[in-house]
């Protein structure tokens, strides 16, 4: 499971994504070398943004089949004990 500093690295990634849309909205058209930073830490930070999308799919995918599991255990020790499942 994802702790409490897994998800401080995603709010920090997000934050940082908001600064680089802001920076982005400064840099005037012909200063290239600014422009091709700002690209790079763009991608950067997008390609850490979906590594965290996968991680928390991931994690949803596990609990889903946990909660299918653990209902498939319910269904069963109410058969049983001679109850039915409605």
């Amino acid at each position: 499971m994802r702790g409490e500093e897994a998800k401080a690295a995603g709010e920090a990634l997000l934050r940082k994504l908001r600064r680089l849309v802001a920076r982005a909205g400064t840099v005037k058209g012909n200063d290239q070398k600014r422009l091709l930073a700002l690209i790079d830490d763009v991608e950067t930070t997008r390609r850490s943004l979906l590594k965290e999308c996968a991680m928390v799919e991931g994690e949803m995918r596990q609990a889903t089949v946990r909660t299918t599991a653990i209902g498939a255990y319910l269904r069963n020790s109410q058969v049983a004990r001679g109850k039915r499942h409605n």
